[in-house]
C-alpha cells in the first residue's frame, strides 16, 4: 500500500503534526497511567480502523511491558478479566466519545460518571484530550492511507526531537 500524502514532505503536514505531538505532552504527564493511555489509542485506533496507530500503539505497548493477553482482548474488553475498573471506565469513555456520530452524540452520564470514580477533574481532562488527539491522529492517517506494518519501537519518539 502507497500513502496518498507523505506528510513529511509537506510544510503544512509536518508542522502541524509536530506541533499536535507538542500539545500532547501534557497529557502523557497527567498521571494516567501508561498502561491506560496505550490501551485507550489502541481501542480508539481499532473502531476507526487506523492500521498506522494501530501498529505503533501496539509495539510501544508491548515494549512497555504490555501482555500480548491484554493487547489481543482489547476489542473484546467488556468480556474480558483482564482489565482495572479504572481502565474499562476509560475505555467506555474512549468508545463513546470516538462513536459519537453512532450513539446519539455523547458520553452517557453514567460511563463518565463511572470514570469520574477512577480518574480525578486533571486526569479525566487529560483523558478527554488524549481521546480527542487519537481520534485526530487516526484521521489523518486514514484520509492519506498511511501504510503499516514497519513502525520500529521509539521511532515516534525521535520524530518529536525533530
Amino acid at each position: 500500500m502507497e500513502a496518498r500524502l507523505n506528510v513529511f514532505a509537506s510544510q503544512s503536514a509536518t508542522g502541524f503534526v509536530k506541533r499536535f505531538i507538542a500539545a500532547n505532552m501534557p497529557i502523557v504527564e497527567s498521571g494516567i497511567p501508561a498502561a491506560t493511555q496505550e490501551l485507550v489509542k489502541i481501542r480508539a485506533s481499532q473502531i476507526n480502523g487506523c492500521a498506522g496507530c494501530l501498529d505503533m500503539h501496539t509495539k510501544e505497548a508491548a515494549a512497555a511491558g504490555e501482555t500480548s493477553l491484554r493487547l489481543n482482548l482489547i476489542a473484546a474488553w467488556r468480556e474480558a478479566k483482564v482489565f482495572t475498573d479504572a481502565e474499562r471506565a476509560a475505555l467506555e469513555v474512549t468508545e463513546q466519545g470516538t462513536r459519537l456520530a453512532d450513539a446519539a452524540g455523547c458520553v452517557t452520564d453514567e460511563a463518565w460518571a463511572n470514570a469520574a470514580k477512577h480518574y480525578d477533574e486533571e486526569q479525566l481532562g487529560a483523558l478527554v484530550c488524549l481521546i480527542a488527539s487519537i481520534n485526530a491522529f487516526n484521521r489523518l492517517n486514514v484520509i492519506t492511507q498511511q501504510p503499516a506494518g514497519d513502525y520500529q519501537v521509539g521511532q515516534a519518539a525521535a520524530f518529536h526531537k525533530g
